[in-house]
Parts: C-alpha cells; sequence; structure tokens
C-alpha cells in the first residue's frame, strides 16, 4: 500500500514533539488516527514495533495515522512526568489534527502506557469517535475510567502479557460498557513478539463494526 511519510514537529505544552504524519494513498476523509507508544522511561518512542503496526493495520483501514513521541522521549523537549504531563501531549496532538483536518474525527489508540494515558484522554475528548487498547498493562495501572467510557472500544492482548493478566484485563472490561470488544491473541507476549501480523489482523478485521467500512477507491 502507497503511503506518504512526513516528519514533523508538534507544539507541545513543554515544547516541541517530534512526530510522523503517515496517510495512504487514499485516505477517508471522516476519519483520522491517533497512535500512543509505550513508556519512555523504558525506550518507548513512536518508532516501537508495536505502535508500527498499529498504525499500519489503521491505515489498512483507510486513516491517516499521526504518531509522536511524548514529552522528554527521542527527541522531543521537555521530562517526563508519570502521564500527567503526557496526557496534555495527547491533546496538544489531538489539537494538531483539528487544525490538519477539521471535518475528521479520531480513532485513538494507545500500547501499554500510551494506552493508560492515551484512552483517558480519548474518553473525555469530543473529537475522538472510537478507542484501541494494545497491550494493556491492567497489572499495575488503573484503568477505571474505562467504567464510564460509552465510546467504542477495541481491546487486543496477549495471552501472555506480562503485564496485563487475563484476570485483570477482564475486570477492566467488565465494569467498562458497551460498545467494546476483547481479543485475545494466542501464546502473545506484552510485546506481541512473533504475533505481530496477529495483532495488524485483529484491528483491521474488527475495527471496521466501530467505525464503519472504508471503500478503498477503484
Amino acid at each position: 500500500m502507497k503511503r506518504k511519510v512526513q516528519s514533523l514537529f508538534l507544539p507541545g505544552p513543554t515544547g516541541k514533539l517530534v512526530a510522523l504524519w503517515e496517510q495512504p494513498a487514499s485516505p477517508r476523509s471522516d476519519l483520522v488516527a491517533l497512535a500512543c507508544h509505550p513508556h519512555p522511561l523504558y525506550g518507548g518512542t513512536l518508532h516501537n514495533k508495536v505502535v508500527h503496526h498499529t498504525a499500519r493495520a489503521l491505515q489498512h483501514l483507510g486513516l491517516a495515522v499521526l504518531r509522536f513521541n511524548f514529552r522528554g522521549a527521542g527527541s522531543s523537549q521537555g521530562q517526563h512526568d508519570h502521564g500527567r504531563g503526557e496526557a496534555d501531549d495527547v491533546r496538544a496532538a489531538l489539537a494538531w489534527l483539528e487544525e490538519k483536518t477539521p471535518s475528521a474525527q479520531v480513532v485513538l489508540a494507545g500500547f501499554s502506557f500510551g494506552a493508560w494515558v492515551g484512552l483517558r484522554v480519548g474518553c473525555e475528548d469530543q473529537r475522538v469517535k472510537a478507542l484501541v487498547g494494545v497491550g494493556l498493562p491492567a497489572d499495575g495501572s488503573d484503568f477505571s475510567y474505562l467504567a464510564a467510557c460509552p465510546k467504542p472500544k477495541l481491546f487486543v492482548q496477549g495471552t501472555r502479557d506480562q503485564f496485563g493478566s487475563r484476570e485483570s484485563v477482564d475486570a477492566v472490561l467488565a465494569r467498562a460498557p458497551d460498545p467494546k470488544q476483547l481479543i485475545w491473541i494466542p501464546a502473545a507476549d506484552h510485546f506481541f513478539t512473533g504475533h505481530l501480523e496477529a495483532l495488524r489482523r485483529a484491528i483491521t478485521e474488527n475495527l471496521p463494526a466501530f467505525i464503519g467500512p472504508w471503500s478503498h477507491p477503484g
């Protein structure tokens, strides 16, 4: 699939945020996507392989995707703020998308730390239509906010996730209202090692039920 990739800086609350704007050949006009990366103190950046494959799955569905580095990650300015300031980074990215594509709503996707921070913002922000949570670190992070989130929610989790056990993730999902769907990837760990294609299929095959189908021109 042909795509356009643009490197840029977003204006963030504490300085510039490194970003990539990736567009499929014929993008949808009604929806775009934002993808949030895992914990920056453990090497997480927008180039993380799970984030990359999540972004490619979203592009396969016709969505242009914005990925960015949280404050203090890579060349993004600022310092890590344990999720507080990072939520403001997500809002800054949503503001950029609103200016870039004013008629489109957003599918907000996050992996691990990016899911914990990003989905919280997405639940509250009217610009966000649907949420995709990948590898929820539910064993040690508070996802109770999802209990008050009526937006469409797709979750993809490995059955051997070291930071999100079946018990913890099932408990999160049990409290979250519909519409929602949880896809388990058998034998996949937190980083979907050896199962990245399964992750992509889980998104491309199940997200259209929440955002509507896309007919590729031609």
